[in-house]
């Protein structure tokens, strides 16, 4: 009996000095953490083809590997490439255009329109504020456009340094993706082997995982792109820069229960004030019915994954996830929350007949 409390103290102290250890780890990786996760789901993703190739140079796997690794980034660098470009060359149109009609007096020709007229009146009439000043309403705005070149100036900046952080993270999951596609299978059984769990549960947990992280990928920016395209179309329509306003929808749609709304409501307001009804009535009805209902049934669609997640599991889980770790945590949520689940799942099984004692009695 001694010797065997000596070996659990033993065992005890080896566990805490791992947990230390792996703590001390995360702590050093943590600044990292957005790319290596992002070169796991893309390993998962791309792990088909990169079989096709291994197979093809079964002696060479670090030629594989890299291959894969340069196929990867033709896929995805190129076509952001002229994505990103069209967008600035879009977006830097429109701000122009924007900024002539500001300093033209496009601002008073709005706030003459009737129905705006009648708007701030009803609002000087019912809001317990102060009442609307036209000329002072013109007067900020004014002041505002002013200000308008600095802050072009200030937004480009920011995005060549957000263009220089995403260079930098790209080559790091490049880096991390490398080893993934290589030792692929020896990470899976190193995985397996120090989990303390049987293989029918290994099995359980890591296909769960596998499931969800390819769900949410395909759930979140799927969607997105799919949303992007369907209200980037209506604006095309109506007038407005297509790829440029596209490339933002798809962006707010990842906002929760806003989404793209946040773009296609001001500018159907906009159609409306200079008297395009027709197309007003048009982008709202698409994009209420469209692509509102590209978010309404294909993102839960594609996040359910193998563990039936419902709808409310999965809007707390990308709100919680962005909430918690920012834009990664469209992943990073539907994963913790899936895992929960299926670790819930293993409980049951384990102590079924616990469980069942307890109902019964």
């Amino acid at each position: 009996m001694p010797s065997s409390v000596k070996i659990e103290s033993r065992h005890w102290v080896l566990i805490a000095a791992l947990a230390l250890a792996a703590y001390a780890s995360y702590q050093l990786i943590a600044p990292y953490l957005g790319p290596i996760v992002m070169a796991f789901i893309i390993s998962l993703l791309f792990y088909p083809i990169h079989c096709r190739i291994s197979h093809r140079l079964p002696t060479l796997p670090n030629l594989s590997a890299v291959l894969s690794c340069t196929l990867l980034t033709f896929m995805i660098v190129i076509p952001l490439l002229v994505v990103f470009s069209s967008i600035i060359h879009q977006g830097s149109t429109f701000s122009r255009d924007s900024y002539n009609w500001l300093t033209t007096g496009g601002v008073k020709e709005v706030l003459g329109h009737p129905y705006v007229v009648k708007l701030m009146a009803l609002f000087d009439k019912y809001l317990p504020f102060e009442p609307l000043d036209a000329q002072e309403i013109v007067r900020k705005i004014a002041a505002t456009a002013s200000k308008f070149g600095a802050q072009l100036l200030n937004t480009s900046a920011k995005l060549l340094g957000d263009a220089t952080n995403f260079l930098i993270n790209f080559m790091l999951m490049l880096f991390v993706l490398f080893f993934l596609l290589r030792d692929h299978d020896r990470i899976v059984a190193t995985i397996r082997h120090v989990l303390p769990l049987s293989r029918s549960q290994e099995d359980a947990v890591l296909n769960e995982v596998e499931q969800v992280a390819k769900s949410a990928v395909l759930g979140s920016f799927l969607t997105a792109l799919a949303q992007g395209a369907a209200g980037g179309f209506a604006m095309w329509l109506a007038g407005f820069p297509g790829l440029f306003w596209g490339s933002m929808m798809a962006f707010a749609s990842l906002i929760p229960v806003v989404g793209t709304a946040l773009i296609w409501i001001p500018a159907t307001l906009y159609l409306l004030l200079v008297g395009q009804w027709e197309w007003a009535l048009f982008l709202a009805i698409w994009c209420a019915v469209v692509v509102g209902s590209i978010d309404n049934f294909l993102r839960p669609m594609l996040m359910q994954g193998s563990s039936g997640m419902s709808t409310l599991l999965i809007f707390f889980s990308i709100i919680g996830g962005l909430n918690v770790f920012g834009l990664i945590g469209l992943i990073y949520g539907p994963i913790i929350f899936a895992i929960t689940l299926v670790l819930f799942k293993l409980y049951e099984v384990e102590f079924k007949d616990f469980l069942r004692h307890q109902d019964e009695h």
